[in-house]
């Protein structure tokens, strides 16, 4: 019986100590993305700026030489 109290206490303590790593695991992922988010917000502000002070044709359009 002894034993069998001594294996689940240390059950518990690897469940433990493997919740804990993945806590911190989740915390870096997660500013991770909030870093990425901010980086991606910026360069779509970039691209539409780009794109609202284009006075060219449009893409899609065929060059007049075609």
């Amino acid at each position: 019986m002894q034993e069998e109290i001594k294996e689940m206490q240390e059950r518990i303590a690897f469940l433990q100590r493997h919740i804990e790593q993945q806590d911190r695991a989740f915390l870096e992922l997660s500013k991770e993305i909030s870093v990425l988010s901010q980086r991606l917000a910026r360069m779509e502000g970039k691209v539409n700026q780009l794109g609202s002070n284009e006075e060219g044709p449009p893409a899609d359009t065929k060059p007049p030489h075609w």
